[in-house]
């Protein structure tokens, strides 16, 4: 019937391609070019979009630029059809970060979508706007995330918890308080799999804010085995974090067992520590209760510490006292965590198996942890990859406690078809775990593994049996003959060449030997013989190195080896010229080694011969054997000397035998190991598989920690959370979005998104986008955090309620033109005074560049209230360069991160000002600063520079040039200084706040606490005083981070003498970029002892200003005041 399909192959082959395309999308990365997109986007047809927009999304996966079509593309943003709008939600995220301006047409759309009755277009609504990745909108973004945090729909509450971490990124470390508030609310949901995603979004943003996870614990751990498997893991980490920095270790688990040898083991000295590790498997030579030692240390301490000498002599753990342990019998939150995670052993997914195997192993008893070896003997039947490090972590476990799998040592046994690596862990794991009982069979094992053609792994083999024999003392002489075995086999001693593998088995033969022989060397005299005689036929020079060392070290052992010995050196001596360096070297020092403890007839003869040998040495070619030989030589003048010559020898002779015999004691100090060897890290992370501290990977907390939350209204103050309790509620019932603890509060309506009429000229707002969603309901109240106010014949609320207690009660205490105050205020006016205020202000200093990353350069920055000469665009900033090294540093200079290091010329400057003055550039922009020709050591030197920024908040990479060496810095812009005083008074402030109402009004609260610890410590009475503190405190903390101008203090007199209610405090400015004014009022109210409920209102006409400069100020009122 198709006679062109069955012609020839390639036809057949057609064929069936045309046959599987059917029904599929593979057509439309065919021909890209033959249809005209630009109609099809214009159609009134769901369908032609559909397509259009198909065929825009496969070109750009075919890597074709198509932004050109992103005017047409936002235009069907608006359609009702869910295709339509899922694909043109895929076209923004691509290009919304390269074209801003169109991208922010379609954030209305965004925003009545946010509140569609479909939850999942509301969700992909939220997914969109928040990975749209728009600083600008990041405020926006915020208040839609804590909008859908309390969504009626699970999927959209889902998608608010990851939306929240893309926010923390976007935001960078802005409005931390608000974040970690909607944190709570998603902790604290009914739904599963909101936890989970809640879960993520907490490790990635407040890690260390456990206080959240305290309100939520039980309901977290019984929610645990409900939970997707990835939010599992995430969880079950974060649960057992809380447990330890709540409660502390636990007794009876292995972190506490072995609590009473810690003080004995951390109090010892550096060397009897460094005595226990002497090569990369030393681990396994401490004793158990050492070994859990040093793993707790490596669980609870940072790598700064654990890599500090200082930390071996006072380790944290042997400074823990009572508080900092619990017991299971005792406490409930433990039980219930070991409780929840029990059934996690058995899940299908490995990694969530190691996430519940570490909490048993961290806090279980230890007589429980049994529990745990038979899932993870189970997860041995999985892939191969997940056989790597499911082993790696047993392990540790092995190490650690060998006891919890020695019964288990068959499932180790080693197949062919393993990879090398798994081969390499099964055998040290078999090493580990090895008794006398179970040696016989696992060492029937090892014969075969000597014989596997892999010689690298039967090199490993027989490095595993020299450390049973060191571990297991009784069967050391086992292990001695088959290593000697192995040796004498007739493949290790022809005269034949060795191939590197096979030389390889014979000198970790030799070596495995030598460390048994180090246990008990008296005991094996023989075996040290044979290894001599050995020395004639044995032709590789690692193992005759390796020989000839323990000849030297143990010469003088027994009767039989002193008596072999002039006849071996000899030997040495007449083979001397034809060794490798390395065995000459070791020929060189066992050489010494007999001639310091030579004794009666054959001293005369060893003398000659060692001579003989130093002779050959310093001739050699090779400049280290050269000059070991000259080195001993010298050394050994003294005994090397006749009868004759020493009766006039001087006394530099005469001790330099003393030396000699001081460098070749037997009795050495021990080796002092980096404690990096021995580092250990949690079970199932991905630094215990890397050997080394991963990106983002955290150490246990400090035992007991975490502050009891009862008494920390404080705790909450520092996380800027001025809520209720109950808006840690997830409102479940059937409600439109918003109705959940939501205050009455100023509109916010879709068209605020679009921040007033300045931004909409600068993006060139489209009227048709516009009226799309002129009449929709506005997207969502600031609720959560604001506290708005009704509004009377055009005055702010604050004015009115003063106005209700009546004017003649309040004194203006500051105003812009005022230097003294009337009646009884007239003793404390000029401690508030506007000179007074600005000679306490100090800008908060930031780290640009610390000495250990600048290699002892060290540079921090603040920004000031300076006004720019170059441009009153500028900000300025002042760098403080210091030279910590004890060298100098020349040539300092900060440029851009894109911009070649050069001279700064005037031509330079020109163009640099006429790009940071042009309004059509958005780019942050850094004015050149002078070069530092030389910095001597501890010396310093401040430069100004001057930034244009533009609103951007994100970083500013630059690049610092000194040595000729580049070093990559950012510098993080503070909206705070985009903004220059504005001098008036209190009336035409009230004026110009009038005229911003609605829209232009942004309220946020918070509680301050700044003033509580001097207030408490210096107990003030009269309240004059308390007002005046507490008015100067806030004052020098606005002006401190904010470049305002302080317009006027008002206090409200009342009858309670603590009671604060009433202070208002106002401050002015106007934006740099465009002049238009900004201003700020300060209410606060409570008691004068007592944190603060403070409200801060912005008013501004530059929305997106308003609402970033609103939550700056909030940041750093709710910080709590260093001690």
């Amino acid at each position: 019937m198709f006679t062109q399909f069955v012609s020839t192959a390639d036809t057949i082959s057609k064929a069936s391609t045309l046959v599987f395309r059917i029904g599929t999308d593979a057509h439309l990365y065919d021909d890209p070019d033959d249809v005209n997109l630009a109609p099809l986007l214009d159609s009134r047809f769901d369908s032609e979009k559909c397509e259009a927009l198909k065929r825009l999304l496969a070109l750009i996966a075919q890597g074709v630029d198509v932004s050109s079509f992103l005017p047409q593309v936002v235009k069907n943003v608006a359609s009702q059809s869910l295709e339509v709008k899922k694909l043109v939600y895929l076209y923004l995220l691509h290009y919304a970060e390269k074209r801003p301006n169109e991208a922010l047409l379609s954030i209305n759309c965004f925003q009545k979508d946010l509140v569609d009755i479909n939850p999942l277009v509301r969700a992909w609504a939220l997914r969109t706007m928040a990975g749209i990745r728009l600083h600008v909108i990041a405020p926006l973004v915020q208040v839609a995330v804590s909008k859908s945090a309390r969504d009626t729909s699970v999927y959209v509450r889902k998608c608010a918890a990851y939306a929240l971490s893309k926010l923390n990124d976007l935001q960078q470390e802005e409005n931390t308080s608000a974040v970690e508030e909607i944190i709570g609310i998603l902790l604290n949901d009914n739904s599963p799999g909101v936890v989970g995603a809640a879960a993520s979004a907490f490790n990635s943003i407040c890690p260390n804010n456990l206080s959240l996870i305290e309100r939520n614990y039980v309901r977290l751990c019984e929610s645990l085995p409900d939970v997707e498997e990835w939010g599992q893991i995430t969880l079950v980490g974060l649960l057992l974090r809380y447990v330890i920095a709540k409660h502390g270790l636990v007794k009876e688990s292995i972190m506490g067992s072995s609590r009473s040898s810690a003080s004995n083991y951390f109090k010892a000295d550096v060397s009897s520590i460094s005595s226990m590790t002497q090569k990369s498997v030393v681990v396994n030579e401490m004793p158990t209760s050492e070994m859990m030692e040093l793993v707790i240390r490596s669980y609870i301490e940072r790598p700064d510490e654990y890599f500090s000498w200082t930390s071996h002599r006072n380790g944290s753990f042997s400074r823990l006292n009572d508080m900092c342990f619990t017991s299971t019998e005792s406490n409930n939150d433990v039980r219930i965590l070991l409780k929840c995670t029990s059934p996690l052993l058995w899940s299908h997914n490995s990694a969530v198996v190691l996430a519940a195997a570490g909490v048993h192993w961290i806090i279980a008893p230890k007589d429980q942890l049994q529990r745990i070896v038979k899932p993870l003997l189970f997860l041995l039947r999985s892939s191969c990859d997940s056989n790597y490090v499911v082993l790696c972590n047993i392990l540790i476990f092995c190490k650690t406690m060998p006891s919890l799998f020695s019964t288990h040592y068959e499932d180790f046994f080693i197949p062919a078809s393993d990879s090398y690596q798994i081969k390499a862990v099964k055998l040290e794991i078999l090493a580990t775990i090895a008794t006398e009982s179970s040696m016989q069979y696992i060492f029937l094992e090892f014969q075969d593994y000597v014989r596997d053609p892999d010689r690298r792994f039967a090199a490993d083999t027989v490095a595993a049996i020299g450390f049973c024999g060191q571990r297991v003392v009784n069967i050391a002489n086992t292990c001695l003959e088959g290593l000697l075995s192995l040796i004498r086999l007739e493949s290790f001693t022809g005269e034949q060449n060795f191939f590197e593998e096979e030389a390889r088995v014979l000198v970790q033969a030799v070596l495995s030997i030598k460390e048994i022989l180090k246990q008990d060397p008296v005991r094996h005299e023989k075996v040290i013989i044979q290894l001599v005689r050995s020395l004639d036929f044995i032709k590789v020079a690692g193992a005759r190195a390796a020989i000839i060392w323990i000849l030297g070290e143990y010469n003088s052992l027994g009767e039989r080896i002193p008596k072999v010995l002039t006849t071996v050196l000899k030997y040495l001596a007449h083979c001397f010229t034809s060794e490798t360096s390395e065995t000459k070297l070791q020929i060189l020092g066992a050489a010494a080694k007999v001639l310091l403890y030579a004794k009666g007839e054959d001293r005369a003869t060893i003398q000659n011969v060692v001579a003989f040998i130093l002779k050959l040495a310093k001739h050699d070619l090779n400049y280290d054997v050269h000059d070991r030989a000259q080195f001993l030589n010298k050394l050994l003048a003294g005994v090397l000397v006749s009868k004759r010559q020493d009766e006039s020898s001087t006394s530099a002779f005469k001790e330099s035998p003393l030396v000699a015999e001081r460098i070749f004691s037997h009795q050495r100090d021990p080796i002092h190991e980096e404690p990096a060897n021995n580092r250990f890290y949690l079970p199932g992370s991905l630094s215990l598989i890397v050997l080394h501290a991963a990106p983002s990977y955290e150490p246990l907390p400090r035992p007991s920690s975490l502050p009891l939350a009862d008494n920390g209204q404080l705790s909450d103050l520092g996380r800027g959370m001025g809520g209720s309790d109950n808006s840690y509620e997830t409102d479940d019932s059937e409600t439109s979005p918003g109705s959940v603890n939501e205050h009455s509060s100023s509109g916010y309506g879709s068209q605020q998104s679009i921040s007033g009429s300045s931004f909409s000229d600068r993006i060139g707002e489209s009227e048709s986008l516009s009226d799309c969603v002129r009449d929709t309901d506005p997207l969502v109240q600031l609720s959560d955090d604001t506290i708005a106010y009704d509004r009377q014949d055009g005055n702010s609320s604050s004015i009115n309620t003063l106005s209700a207690v009546g004017r003649s009660r309040m004194k203006h205490i500051v105003s812009s033109d005022q230097t003294s105050i009337e009646d009884d205020y007239s003793n404390r006016s000029s401690g508030i005074s506007n000179a007074f205020i600005s000679s306490r202000v100090k800008p908060k200093s930031y780290t640009l560049l610390d000495s250990v990353n600048g290699n002892g350069l060290k540079i921090e920055y603040s920004f000031t209230s300076q006004i720019s000469d170059t441009s009153p665009l500028l900000v300025c900033i002042d760098v403080c360069f210091q030279n910590c090294s004890p060298e100098a540093i020349s040539e300092m200079i900060l440029v851009e991160e894109e911009s070649d290091k050069g001279p700064v010329s005037t031509e330079t400057e020109l163009v640099v000002t006429e790009r940071a003055s042009s309004s059509h550039n958005e780019v942050p922009t850094l004015f050149p600063m002078k070069e530092i020709d030389l910095l001597e050591a501890g010396e310093k030197a401040n430069r100004t520079i001057e930034v244009r920024f533009h609103h951007h908040l994100l970083p500013l990479k630059l690049a610092l040039w000194c040595n000729n060496k580049k070093h990559s810095v950012k510098l993080r812009p503070d909206i705070g200084y985009f903004v220059k005083p504005l001098v008036m008074d209190v009336k035409e402030f009230l004026n110009k706040e009038a005229k911003l109402p609605g829209m232009f009004e942004y309220v946020r609260s918070c509680m301050f606490s700044d003033h509580v610890p001097e207030l408490q410590m210096d107990e003030y009475s009269p309240r004059k005083d308390v007002l005046n503190y507490i008015s100067q405190i806030l004052a020098v903390k606005i002006l401190s981070n904010t470049n305002f101008f302080l317009v006027s203090v008002d206090v409200l007199e009342a009858v309670d003498p603590v009671n604060v209610t009433g202070l208002c405090l106002r401050f002015s400015s106007e934006i740099l970029s465009s002049g238009v004014p900004c201003l700020i009022t300060i209410t606060a109210g409570g008691k004068s002892l007592e944190p603060l409920n403070v409200t801060v209102k912005v008013n501004c006409e530059e929305t997106v200003f308003g609402l970033n400069l609103l939550n700056r100020i909030v940041n750093f009122l709710s910080e709590l005041p260093s001690s």
